[in-house]
């Protein structure tokens, strides 16, 4: 068994950071999304994986990520040179893949379920296809099921008026060799991209096994901001052990699950968690709330933030209003002087600098 994930694209939802970086890596609980996918799939035994990379960010993923030794995985690197589709993407790993059957899996998202379970089902059923499902409350934003009572999938609709059910496209899938016979027999739709729900439909209609299953736990879809965030607010709940390996001192109160970096400096500050504090940051005279990320060698100094994540290297200093629900790129910097009674809201790209006056 193979894998494929998906790492390409434009981000267009999360600009401006993703103008300078991918959208795969920007982090949540410090961590980047594309990582979780990876160890999802290392912890059900996949390790051969394929990550799907465009050129505009293609070498910062294959920089950050590396040939998988770190995952326990063997990670190859494939090439789309445009983003024409999901089912364009297992065109051309196609090389890769050969006739194994194989997960593809999208890495802008977060899955809670276990996978060897779908995967063992899967193999033991000896599916053509396989998706996954999660209830939303609001379908028309999705790719959207019709199943019957015993699973199979009748029909597929990509974000529909009217929707058949209120079961979305997870953005995992399990394929055998047919469709590659399936996406052959395709035509591009109305936005010109090979979309891999009529590679389904297509085998639907041959009669192929196509079934679903309903994952148990959250889906995370971290396209646009306030996804992110609420992705990360869900993981520091979840996911988050506390562990300090920085220095803090004894005019600083650090309360519930904190995560502190080597290296880092706390000085004169409250840290109320959820919160996870990456390595060589520097925080003095703050009050960090719940559910705030601040990746490493960030610097905050008479600064207030919650419910937000900082990026690697991003700066804060002397904004006295509270910063909430926010998302500061890479060596991003802020800074204010006078008071001032209202709270802040920031999405902030990379390399950006903004004075409060």
């Amino acid at each position: 068994m193979k894998a494929i994930i998906l790492s390409g694209g434009k981000g267009t939802r999360l600009r401006p950071l993703t103008y300078t970086g991918a959208k795969q890596l920007v982090p949540v609980a410090n961590k980047p999304i594309l990582w979780y996918g990876i160890e999802d799939l290392v912890a059900a035994g996949i390790i051969d994986i394929g990550i799907i990379i465009s050129p505009e960010t293609g070498p910062e993923v294959q920089a950050k990520t590396g040939n998988g030794e770190q995952f326990g995985a063997n990670i190859s690197y494939i090439l789309q040179e445009e983003p024409a589709g999901l089912a364009h993407a297992v065109k051309v790993a196609q090389p890769f893949l050969k006739d194994s059957p194989f997960i593809m899996y999208l890495g802008d998202n977060l899955v809670q379920s276990d996978l060897s379970i779908f995967l063992n089902e899967f193999k033991s059923q000896q599916l053509d296809a396989l998706t996954l499902l999660c209830s939303v409350p609001n379908p028309t934003a999705f790719g959207v099921a019709k199943v019957d009572e015993k699973g199979r999938v009748l029909q597929l609709v990509e974000k529909p008026k009217k929707p058949p059910s209120n079961l979305a496209l997870v953005g995992v899938y399990l394929f055998n060799r047919t469709v590659h016979e399936a996406i052959a027999n395709i035509q591009p739709s109305a936005r010109g991209e090979l979309e891999i729900t009529d590679a389904i439909q297509y085998l639907i209609d041959q009669q192929r096994k196509v079934e679903a299953r309903q994952i148990q736990g959250w889906w995370l879809d971290t396209g646009k901001k306030d996804d992110l965030l609420e992705a990360n607010r869900v993981i520091l709940d979840t996911c988050l052990t506390a562990s300090t390996y920085g220095d803090v001192d004894n005019q600083s109160q650090v309360i519930g699950r904190v995560q502190i970096g080597q290296n880092t400096r706390v000085i004169n500050s409250t840290i109320r968690g959820p919160v996870v504090i990456g390595e060589n940051c520097h925080i003095e005279n703050c009050f960090i709330g719940p559910y705030s990320s601040i990746a490493d060698g960030a610097t905050l100094i008479n600064a207030d933030l919650e419910h937000s994540v900082l990026l690697q290297g991003a700066t804060v200093t002397g904004v006295h209003q509270r910063i909430v629900d926010s998302l500061i790129g890479q060596r991003a910097h802020i800074k204010a002087a006078p008071r001032r009674p209202k709270a802040l809201r920031f999405m902030i790209g990379d390399d950006s600098q903004i004075e409060l006056t």
